[in-house]
Parts: C-alpha cells; structure tokens; sequence
C-alpha cells in the first residue's frame, strides 16, 4: 500500500498541477499567497514591536486573499471554501469597523 502510493504521488501531483493547470488555479494559488502573506507582516511587526500586535495590513490581505479565494470557490464550485471564506470574510470586515469605530471615539475624546 505505501509503495503503492509512493509510486502514485508523482502522477498525482502533475495532474493536480500541471495537467489540471488553468487561470482558475493560478488566481486560486495567488489567493494563498496574498491570504498567507498576512501572516508573515503580523509576524514582522510583532517582532519588531517586541509584542504580538495586528497591525491593519493585517486585516486588508485578510479581506483580499479571503474574498479571492471564496471567488475562487464559487468558481470550482467547493462548498468547504464558500462556507470557509464567507464566514471568515464577514468576521474581518467586522473586525476592521471595530477598528475604525475605536480610532473615530478615540479622536472624539481627544478632541
């Protein structure tokens, strides 16, 4: 069974990317890659602060990689991905109006 899937992956792995290769799967790739890069900024500016911190970049690649990557889902027609992405999507729009709302009250207070 395990040489058996040994000798598989290959030929699993060329028609996953090579054979199958069309826009959809690029634009769905470069959706990881903007979704995932978030990750990598929160990390730089946590180590920079010397705390973990979330800074708002955060929370636009989280919109834009998630909103491209629920595209991509309707598109290949994944229910996992639809349901993934649209939820977590409205969470992050949410968690960017707290933001704006605190940063309005805050300049009201120090007005």
């Amino acid at each position: 069974m395990l040489i058996q899937l040994a000798h598989d992956l290959p030929d699993y792995f060329y028609d996953v990317f090579v054979t199958r290769f069309d826009f959809w799967l690029a634009f769905g790739v470069l959706a990881q890659l903007i979704f995932g890069s978030r990750f990598i900024l929160q990390w730089i500016a946590s180590e920079r602060a010397g705390k973990s911190v979330m800074p708002l970049s955060f929370w636009f690649l989280s919109i834009a990689g998630g909103l491209m990557t629920l595209v991509y889902g309707f598109v290949r027609r994944e229910p996992v991905i639809i349901i993934g992405q649209g939820l977590s999507t409205g969470i992050y729009f949410r968690n960017l109006a707290l933001i704006f709302r605190e940063r309005q009250r805050r300049r009201g207070a120090a007005a």
